[in-house]
């Protein structure tokens, strides 16, 4: 018993299409790389699922690059024209916003403007104001910052100063202490090795005596 013919349509059932499309997609690889195989043929496939999810094959002996230029050239149809002529018009696009660039560059520096009318130079004077306006205020917020800096080096120089006049005024006057207790210590020591009196000897001998 043979089976019977299969419509050819859209399966509804999303599970069923799913299992088609794998068992489907499977043969279809198969029968492109026997083919490779069997007659020397080149092939490339490629395939997109419903999903999004790609899958592809090309010969060993060739490339998918290769392949569309070989196609390109056999069928005639312009495959790249509309993609290269976005990228031409884009790089084109961007080599004269870069030339405009470098001319007005050019014109801040002051070359080239001898050809310049007038009415030209004004916004290119208006953008040099600007420039330097900006210039003069970076230079004055650092300025600015360094002599915030610098008041508060001098006020931690004034304080590490007082701290340390402090401790050289208690350094001294511990010394001046220990020096006053050593003093009055030696006196103690020294006052009862003294005599309590003293007996005065006459400079001139008694005249009373010799008589």
């Amino acid at each position: 018993m043979g089976r019977g013919k299969i419509e050819i349509k859209r399966i509804e059932n999303s599970t069923n299409r799913q299992v088609t499309y794998s068992k489907r997609r499977g043969g279809i690889l198969k029968k492109a790389k026997e083919i490779t195989v069997l007659c020397d043929a080149q092939v490339s496939l490629v395939i997109f699922s419903s999903t999004g999810k790609m899958s592809e094959y090309c010969s060993p002996s060739t490339e998918l690059v290769k392949i569309l230029e070989r196609y390109h050239k056999s069928s005639g149809k312009k495959l790249w024209d509309a993609k290269h002529e976005h990228l031409n018009n884009e790089v084109e696009r961007i080599k004269k916003e870069n030339d405009s660039m470098q001319i007005k560059l050019r014109h801040l520096k002051g070359e080239d403007i001898n050809s310049l009318h007038p009415k030209e130079l004004i916004p290119i004077e208006e953008a040099l104001e600007n420039g330097l306006a900006c210039v003069r205020s970076k230079q004055m917020q650092y300025l600015k910052r360094l002599k915030k800096n610098e008041r508060c080096l001098e006020e931690d120089n004034k304080r590490l100063s007082y701290i340390l006049q402090h401790q050289q005024q208690l350094a001294m006057d511990v010394n001046l202490r220990e020096m006053d207790h050593g003093y009055h210590q030696r006196e103690r020591e020294y006052h009862p090795q003294m005599p309590f009196a003293f007996r005065v000897q006459p400079i001139q001998p008694n005249l009373h005596q010799n008589k």
